[in-house]
């Protein structure tokens, strides 16, 4: 046999073994559905129906958000073209000497008009319905991330479906697409914080490898930490944004009502405009009230008041689902059951916008100042 077949006999045996090495190594999704690795197909389907579905929701969410935002700026120029129209017209009827019937009922409809549009503008704030989308947008989107993650390098069960379903439906509620009927109030009694998930159950027995140690990722110093971190977040942060909250919504209510009180006095005005006594009083508040209501029309909505509110809210909320994230760690005995220590410190602290050494840095000063603590927890925002 020559030294050429040989060669080529060697390199023939060589690419099947190749090739057989290749062909018995399982890429990601062969594992999932492996099993040794006890994935269920139909579990896996499942959730890539929800991932769909979330998907989807991004999409209607971002392009409510768009549409909101229009009405916003469509809504708010509308209404201060007709009540700056309307001052115009009274200014001139009364500068003409004897009032002309036309302007004194063109600018009183006008007035009206603007009126009964502030009122509904005001009630449904479409600067705080955006805000409601773009929060929901970005909450489904982190979601469906959530999901792939889970399809990719995890272990789904049923249990993850079921939590996926509830947590859609709470995001469905906490953020509602439609208006009529299910509508979040503008104007509640007292801030509280937006609330977009489920009630938080144990997990499953699920570690990260971690080198034989039995603890998951935890220690006793991690624990006091987390802590310490959880009481910042409460007493700073959390309240902080509450205190905000309150006083844009203070704010909101007081601008809600002046608007449309000014317009209605300054339908009024134009009314009684040409009368012979005290003409000259109505007509200046037919001009003044128009004014004022567009000043205060603008700083509502061209100020955005309503989603001012609004992202304060949404921020307290941000801080209540982490605290609880801490404490439903720190509550559960079973550490099979816990989210991995190095893993959660590790997402804690990006979500803080901190690095793990700044993280540690806070709570080690959170515990040596106790309540004078000075420093907020989050750096983001």
């Amino acid at each position: 046999m020559s030294l050429a077949m040989l060669q080529r006999r060697a390199r023939s045996v060589q690419e099947q073994e190749l090739f057989s090495a290749f062909s018995t190594s399982s890429s990601p999704i062969e594992k999932q559905f492996s099993p040794s690795r006890r994935s269920d197909p139909l579990v896996i389907e499942k959730l890539y129906a929800i991932k769909e579905a979330i998907a989807d929701r991004v999409e209607m969410h971002r392009n409510i958000g768009e549409q909101r935002t229009q009405w916003n700026n469509m809504l708010l120029t509308s209404i201060n073209g007709i009540t700056l129209a309307a001052a115009t017209m009274v200014g001139i009827s009364a500068s003409s000497g004897d009032a002309i019937l036309g302007l004194k009922m063109s600018s009183t409809f006008m007035y009206l008009a603007a009126t009964s549009m502030l009122v509904t503008m005001n009630q449904i704030q479409p600067s705080q319905l955006a805000e409601e989308q773009r929060n929901a947008a970005r909450l489904f989107q982190d979601f469906h991330n959530q999901i792939e993650t889970t399809l990719s390098i995890g272990h789904p069960s049923a249990i993850d479906v079921k939590e996926a379903m509830d947590r859609v439906l709470a995001l469905d509620k906490a953020y509602p697409l439609p208006l009529l009927g299910v509508m979040l109030e503008k104007f509640p009694s007292s801030v509280k914080p937006a609330v977009w998930w489920p009630q938080q159950r144990r997990r499953q027995p699920k570690r990260v490898s971690d080198n034989g140690n039995n603890w998951n990722g935890w220690n006793g110093k991690l624990e006091s930490e987390m802590k310490e971190i959880m009481g910042v977040l409460g007493r700073k942060d959390q309240e902080e944004y509450i205190r905000l909250g309150e006083k844009a919504l203070k704010l909101n209510k007081f601008l809600a009502m002046s608007g449309p009180l000014f317009t209605g006095l300054a339908a009024v005005g134009s009314a009684f405009a040409g009368h012979s006594h005290a003409g000259s009083w109505a007509a200046m508040l037919g001009i003044v009230g128009g004014a004022l209501a567009s000043v205060v029309n603008t700083v509502e909505h061209g100020g955005q008041v309503g989603m001012v509110f609004e992202m304060y809210r949404s921020n307290s909320g941000f801080f209540q689902y982490m605290k609880e994230a801490i404490e439903l760690n720190l509550t559960e005995t079973e550490m099979d059951r816990r989210e991995n220590g190095e893993v959660f410190e590790l997402k804690l602290a990006l979500k803080l916008g901190r690095s793990l050494s700044d993280l540690r840095n806070l709570a080690a000063s959170s515990s040596c100042k106790a309540e004078d603590v000075d420093e907020f927890g989050s750096k983001l925002f």
